[in-house]
């Protein structure tokens, strides 16, 4: 379907990059992207995604807003404490675009209801902030081929990198043994907008076509000495769940 009038108007400033287009806002707009997680990442990746145009957006958090969120939960006003995140991001979200449609699930991801959550995805984006639910994503999306894009922050820095499935490692790759969780990550606003922007970067490149995503690359953010650091990174053969011998299987 064509782009309606108002829509040529609201995405011209994007149209006109070289390379997207007409055809690239498209492609945007027959899109569907899961955001999983609603704190300090998904919630500028989520608004970014729809003031973009991407035409279906599933934001997934189980959790209420507390005041301690206020600092980077940008989508969360001081009247909305005490109500479903994804409830909330939702209302913002569908007053910023009208031409968009978003889906609100207040849920915690399981092994037993992935499927029903992400489904048939075109991307998923990760807002998680424990590294269990991370790898139910990363092994969910690695088999059903939905590309995942992962992202975590502490304090000023950070760490981003794209999971193409059989182009590039997944999480299991990077993280072969499953990092500490820790409950509470001290963590300043403009570090979590700053790689949720990065993120949705990454998901435009791979919706329209632009650009080269980080496949295969680790980048490190340090925003104390403002550094950026790319590190390559390598599909384990033997990794359980992209490994030659599982796909072999």
């Amino acid at each position: 379907m064509d782009l309606s009038k108002l829509e040529l108007e609201r995405y011209n400033r994007q149209i006109m990059i070289s390379g997207w287009g007409l055809e690239g806002q498209k492609k945007l707009r027959a899109s569907k992207v899961v955001v999983a997680g609603l704190g300090g990442l998904g919630c500028p990746a989520s608004l970014y995604l729809v003031a973009a145009g991407v035409g279906r957006v599933i934001v997934v958090d189980k959790g209420r807003y507390e005041l301690s969120n206020l600092n980077r939960q940008i989508l969360c006003w001081k009247s909305d404490l005490g109500r479903f995140k994804a409830e909330i991001v939702k209302e913002k979200l569908e007053a910023l675009n009208p031409h968009v449609t978003v889906e609100a699930k207040v849920a915690e991801i399981t092994k037993n209801n992935v499927s029903d959550i992400i489904g048939d995805a075109d991307i998923v984006i990760d807002g998680m902030d424990n590294w269990k639910t991370r790898f139910i994503i990363n092994d969910y999306c690695v088999i059903h081929e939905i590309p995942f894009i992962h992202a975590g922050v502490s304090a000023l820095s950070g760490q981003i990198t794209t999971i193409i499935p059989k182009k590039g490692p997944c999480l299991r790759c990077i993280f072969p043994r499953v990092p500490c969780e820790t409950e509470r990550v001290p963590i300043l606003g403009a570090t979590s907008s700053l790689l949720a922007a990065l993120q949705v970067m990454e998901a435009i490149k791979l919706i329209t076509g632009l650009g080269k995503p980080l496949v295969g690359k680790l980048l490190f953010i340090n925003g104390e000495d403002m550094t950026f650091e790319t590190l390559r990174i390598e599909r384990d053969s033997n990794c359980p769940i992209c490994g030659d011998r599982h796909n072999e299987t």
